[in-house]
């Protein structure tokens, strides 16, 4: 158990957001909208050196150990050891699965964002909470999705920070989210009548309440075709929490010390 100081002074590299509403993709303009509560968002995506002092004291996902049935053979296959490189501290982790993720998140007492709320803060900008409407926002995230993928990786904190303060929610690595598998597919089955297996194609942005926004549609694609094991080079993950009067109280506290 991590104590109550220490998820305080986690909460200090958090972003504070206040939470309000978020479209869904693929519904029109008179549907419902997805209500975002309050929340807590790390900064910056989790880094090799975060996630390897999480290992080091949680033997089952150090690499080599971890089990088939969370994780691919290619879990953690960037450390050269059990251990990253003095190089790699700062990078994003990647090559973990969603199991792992989720466990990491766990430690801390918090957990992995839901897909709305990391929609929600990925929809700002560096001057508005929603910056969908700035002519640059989607062309500058759309050509990060169309560079190929580089073997070595930035150190996190390098891009602006968003208008709640958050950085490298686009232009890092792809992310997990708690929710991932609930987009798009709404069954198991690969018969399930309600999939509309058009969405799963170039023109499936055609069908969405904002067909410009072709940025969202492929992160929506991308995460149906997860499965939890997986364990990609170019996926990691930050953690989320829900504000509390006492997680509240626990920051304050570590902020005065």
């Amino acid at each position: 158990m991590i104590p109550a100081l220490l998820l305080g002074l986690a909460a200090l590299q958090m972003a504070e957001l206040p939470g309000g509403e978020i479209r869904p993709l693929y519904l029109s303009k008179d549907s419902p909208l997805t209500r975002v509560a309050p929340f807590r968002l790390d900064v910056t995506p989790v880094t090799n050196r975060q996630f390897a002092d999480f290992v080091a004291g949680h033997p089952r996902w150090r690499k080599g150990q971890a089990a088939a049935l969370f994780v691919e053979a290619g879990y953690l296959q960037h450390w050269p050891t059990s251990s990253p490189d003095e190089s790699q501290l700062d990078q994003p982790v990647t090559h973990v699965s969603w199991y792992a993720a989720d466990a990491y998140c766990r430690a801390r007492g918090q957990r992995l964002p839901t897909v709305a709320e990391w929609e929600f803060a990925a929809q700002a900008s560096e001057l508005a909470a929603n910056g969908s409407s700035e002519p640059d926002y989607s062309r500058r995230i759309l050509s990060w999705y169309a560079r190929p993928a580089t073997a070595t990786l930035p150190a996190v904190g390098q891009s602006p920070a968003n208008y709640w303060q958050v950085r490298d929610l686009h232009g890092l690595v792809w992310e997990w989210t708690q929710d991932f598998n609930s987009t798009l597919v709404t069954g198991e089955s690969r018969g399930d009548s309600s999939l509309d297996q058009g969405m799963f194609c170039g023109s499936g942005s055609a069908g969405s309440a904002d067909p410009s926004d072709y940025a969202a549609f492929m992160r929506f694609g991308f995460r149906s075709s997860l499965k939890a094991p997986y364990t990609l080079g170019n996926l990691g993950f930050r953690c989320a929490q829900e504000i509390t009067d006492e997680i509240t109280a626990n920051a304050d506290v570590a902020g005065g010390l």
